[in-house]
């Protein structure tokens, strides 16, 4: 199995680490002192506390353990260093029509801080995929569930 590479922007690379970085810190040691009480209380087999701690435990560091593999994987590409900013790459902000001329404007950024709500769509994504390289006047025909749509890249910007 070949290990992928997911790019990130630099503010979303820094999320994931203070993620981390508060459970590995805060979260987990308050559940370990829990966990810690409880298990001197006596009996574990019906200590609530104890059991319910050792849950979250187990929780955190699969979290934890998520969050890591993710951060080694991440290659963190900043998109004010985008040489040529006349085509959509990762983190361009892209201004985009459908036929009725109805406009919407989309980033590109890593998988895992896509927020459709905010515009931030991930860079596996359909859209994504297809707006890839294209230039200020392409047609681009995206394959969506509901069937293809046509939309044209109308402006393309990057931060900075």
């Amino acid at each position: 199995m070949t290990e992928r590479t997911n790019p990130i922007t630099p503010a979303g690379f820094a999320a994931l680490r203070a993620e981390y970085e508060r459970l590995f810190a805060v979260e987990r040691p308050a559940v370990v002192e829990i966990v810690s009480w409880a298990a001197g209380n006596g009996d574990r087999s019906e200590n609530g506390d104890y059991i319910y701690g050792r849950q979250k435990l187990r929780a955190i560091d699969r979290e934890l353990g998520r969050l890591s593999r993710k951060m080694k994987a991440a290659k963190v590409i900043d998109p004010t260093q985008q040489p040529d900013r006349n085509r959509v790459f990762f983190g361009a902000t892209v201004t985009i029509a459908d036929e009725d001329d109805n406009q919407r404007k989309v980033t590109l950024v890593g998988d895992d801080e896509a927020d459709a709500g905010q515009g931030l769509i991930g860079w596996n994504s359909p859209l994504a995929r297809v707006l890839r390289g294209a230039s200020v006047g392409d047609l681009r025909t995206v394959q969506l569930p509901a069937g293809a749509k046509e939309w044209e890249v109308v402006e393309i910007r990057y931060p900075g």
